[in-house]
């Protein structure tokens, strides 16, 4: 991709209208433009009821960035999809596509590599790279969805990277997606997780978007959550917790708690009974995770036992919890393993 171009994809309808102006078009091609991109054009000139003139000005001044699928792998359990996309610059990222009874739901990546250093997880291994564009986050839904040949109705920022770490993109990226112009995918359809920024939780709040807030919390105390979350030194339990009443009482959307189980480290009754307390009486969920295992690190999942008691203690004392259905187990589809697989084969 050209510095110099503007990217396309990066835009809204609204400002690809004002730059058709600006080249001297009339306002409503921006919304041809839109429309094409959204439908997962590759090159300007295949916007064919655009005036060959005027195109031939767009190449000249902007362009449409792509992603390149490099691998794909399909899992033999469930379906699952996991993609290896590479940017224009080289990098690579991953997303996963999921398959449930409400339709397809793409997981995908906010960020080249993550700052977060959450000492279970995968994607923050190889550290931060960059944060990914607009254009970037939209290609990701682009290429899988024209690669299945189906309708993508759901989203989750999940994959790689912390999504309230680059704001600004996200935020556009969800405008983009909504817009019935494009790919017009609801809100109360979009899940973003964060490991607890607070200043951003608050933020995201004002905004009183439709989304869904998950919060990788993983603990009930920040004696245990500093173990593993070093984002627990900077954002203290109290405190991201009591962001979290502010975002469910500002929107009157139930937050989602991330909790992933690792045997011996916070998967006891004892933990169950401090995290029921912690979130009593607030609109939420608890989403408990069998650990994904990665070689890099010493974390094993609690067996089904310690799962189910653990469950039972939520649900005692009043909590909504379920236990996530693992997907894509055969292809490592938990975020970043595959990407750091693929690097350390390919590009060291």
């Amino acid at each position: 991709m050209e510095s110099d171009k503007l990217n396309l994809k990066n835009m809204s309808v609204d400002e690809i209208g004002n730059l058709c102006v600006k080249l001297g078009e009339r306002k409503f091609r921006g919304e041809q433009i839109f429309r094409w991109i959204y439908k997962g054009i590759e090159k300007i000139d295949e916007m064919s009821d655009l005036p060959e003139a005027f195109r031939k000005k767009l190449n000249e001044n902007t362009c449409v960035s792509n992603l390149t699928i490099v691998r794909k792998y399909v899992s033999k359990i469930d379906g699952t999809s996991k993609y290896l996309l590479e940017t224009e610059d080289g990098n690579i990222i991953e997303s996963v596509l999921m398959e449930y009874g409400y339709g397809l739901s793409a997981c995908i990546s906010t960020q080249v590599g993550c700052a977060m250093g959450c000492s279970f997880c995968a994607s923050t291994i190889g550290g931060f790279v960059r944060n990914l564009s607009t254009g970037e986050m939209a290609d990701e839904i682009l290429k899988m969805g024209k690669d299945c040949g189906r309708r993508i109705s759901h989203i989750v920022l999940m994959g790689s990277g912390e999504p309230l770490n680059n704001f600004e993109n996200v935020i556009k990226f969800l405008s983009i997606v909504n817009c019935q112009k494009g790919l017009n995918i609801g809100m109360r359809h979009i899940t973003i997780s964060t490991c607890g920024l607070v200043p951003e939780i608050i933020r995201l709040a004002s905004l009183n978007l439709q989304i869904t807030l998950a919060v990788s919390l993983h603990a009930p105390n920040d004696e245990i959550r500093k173990r593993i979350m070093p984002v627990a030194y900077k954002y203290n339990i109290n405190d991201v917790i009591n962001a979290c009443r502010e975002y469910a009482d500002k929107t009157k959307r139930r937050v989602t708690f991330e909790y992933s189980l690792i045997d011996g480290v916070n998967d006891g009754p004892g933990e169950a009974y401090e995290l029921s307390m912690l979130l009593k009486g607030m609109l939420c969920h608890v989403n408990l995770i069998p650990i994904n295992e990665i070689k890099e690190r010493n974390y094993r999942k609690s067996d089904a036992r310690h799962i189910d008691e653990f469950k039972r203690v939520l649900e005692k004392n009043s909590i909504s919890v379920t236990v996530r259905r693992e997907l894509g187990a055969d292809i490592n589809a938990a975020c970043g393993q595959l990407r750091r697989d693929y690097i350390s084969k390919n590009m060291s």
